[in-house]
This record gives C-alpha cells, sequence and structure tokens, in this order.
C-alpha cells in the first residue's frame, strides 16, 4: 500500500501536489496551445487577404477608368490633345497632353500641351467622371500631391506611364503600365500576382517595380530584405525576407 496515502492528511495533499501534470492534462494544454496558433495564424491571413482585395480592387477600379476613357474619347487620358473642348473643367479651360498616344512624365512642349501627362492622367479621369474622387492638375505642376494624384492603401501615389521601369533591373520593354506605389509589404503582393497573375515577380502581367514615388526609400530587389529572390525570370517573391516596402506594375 502506498505509505503516502497512509501519511496523515497535510502529507498526503503534498504528495498529491508534487505528482505534476497527467497525460491528459499534457494532451489538453497542448491541443488549446494548438488552437490558438492556429486562430493567430487564420486571423493574419484573413487580414492579408484583406489588405490583397484592396489592393486589387483598386488597380481594378483605375484600369477600368483608363479603357473606360480610351473608348470614349478615342485617346489616352493625360495625352488628350483636344481634352480643353471636349471635357468640362468649370470656369477653366481643361489642360491637355500632345496627342502622340504615350502618356509619359517628360514630354516635349509644342501646343501649350503639359509635359507631365503621367499627372494629367487623373485630372482628365477625374474630370470625365471614369475614377471616383477629385484631382486637378494646376499649369505646370512636376510633382504628384494629394490634390492630383491617388495613393494606394500605403499612402503612396500610383503612376500610369509609358516606360520600362518594371522587371528585373527596371528594364521592362516600354509600355503604359500602371504601377502600385511602394510600401506594400512583400506578402501582400506575392498573394496580388498569384490572384490575378502568374505569380512571379518578373513574369506575366503584374512585375516587380521599383517605382518609388513619394517612398524615401525605392523597393529593393533582391537581398535579404529585397523584394524577390533573384533577377531571374523564374525568381519567386521572397516572402521570407518580409520586405514591407514593395511595389510592382500592371501592364496595360
Amino acid at each position: 500500500m502506498n505509505s503516502a496515502w497512509n501519511a496523515p492528511p497535510r502529507n498526503r495533499m503534498r504528495a498529491s501536489l508534487q505528482r505534476g501534470f497527467t497525460l491528459l492534462e499534457i494532451v489538453i494544454v497542448v491541443l488549446i496551445i494548438g488552437f490558438l496558433l492556429a486562430g493567430v495564424l487564420k486571423s493574419q491571413e484573413l487580414i492579408t487577404s484583406a489588405k490583397v482585395k484592396r489592393v486589387a480592387g483598386q488597380l481594378d477600379e483605375i484600369r477600368s477608368a483608363y479603357f473606360g476613357f480610351q473608348d470614349r474619347f478615342k485617346a489616352l487620358p493625360g495625352d488628350y490633345a483636344s481634352a480643353g473642348a471636349n471635357l468640362n473643367c468649370g470656369t477653366l479651360t481643361c489642360l491637355h497632353g500632345n496627342g502622340n498616344g504615350r502618356v509619359r512624365e517628360n514630354e516635349p512642349v509644342v501646343d501649350g500641351n503639359q509635359p507631365h501627362e503621367e499627372l494629367l492622367l487623373w485630372s482628365h479621369l477625374s474630370t470625365a467622371g471614369f475614377l471616383k474622387g477629385s484631382y486637378t492638375m494646376s499649369d505646370g505642376e512636376s510633382q504628384a500631391s494629394d490634390s492630383n494624384a491617388p495613393k494606394n492603401p500605403y499612402a503612396m501615389y500610383l503612376q500610369i506611364a509609358f516606360d520600362g521601369n518594371y522587371g528585373s533591373g527596371a528594364n521592362g520593354l516600354a509600355r503604359h503600365n500602371l504601377k502600385t506605389g511602394a510600401q506594400i509589404p512583400v506578402s501582400v503582393l506575392m498573394e496580388l500576382d498569384r490572384k490575378i497573375d502568374d505569380g512571379k515577380p518578373y513574369k506575366g502581367g503584374l512585375q516587380f517595380s521599383s517605382y518609388s514615388g513619394n517612398a524615401v526609400t525605392a523597393p529593393q530587389e533582391i537581398g535579404a530584405n529585397g523584394c524577390t529572390t533573384g533577377t531571374d525570370a523564374e525568381a519567386d517573391w521572397n516572402f521570407l525576407g518580409s520586405s514591407p516596402n514593395c511595389g510592382a506594375a500592371l501592364m496595360l
């Protein structure tokens, strides 16, 4: 017979406390911890998913506005040379581009057009009613601001321009593209790429872009904290690097 139970009541209580946890108790604790961890991971997944939807929704809205304008006026917003005659800018005459079929950051002035068509583009889309919000570019403006350009969910300006600032080394084939702006976590861009494209930062219709806009530092490609795992076509988004400052360009 167990001598501990033949001891006085106080001694029996001390012996009971010294026995430790039973296997069942350990299993219950492990299960509780597992449920808590699963809940945390699921919450993080839902948060990331919500952020992806916000970015994707904004890109889709702008893309639809861009093509809607092109379909109605047979010209590109920002580059539209007949904006003064066909858009209503209230008491002001609408600023116009040079009509050469390209939305560029530094166009030559040939007929009173604006050289920064990438900024004028937002004014044209807003004035024509294709884009939510009110964006107005003043004559001669050369920098994005809250009054003339929209921001992504991370407070960085977006941009549409005809250039090759995307892909490996920002050496993409020059074409019109919509840049997401910087300061987007790599996890969000990776999921966005999987959702709307092929999941590769240097292939398909959505690719890495070092466009910085109003960010203090431009998105970095490779490295421990870079946005991509390499610079070749088969590289992936650097999920393990967890960079909070990445960007991409969507081909138009």
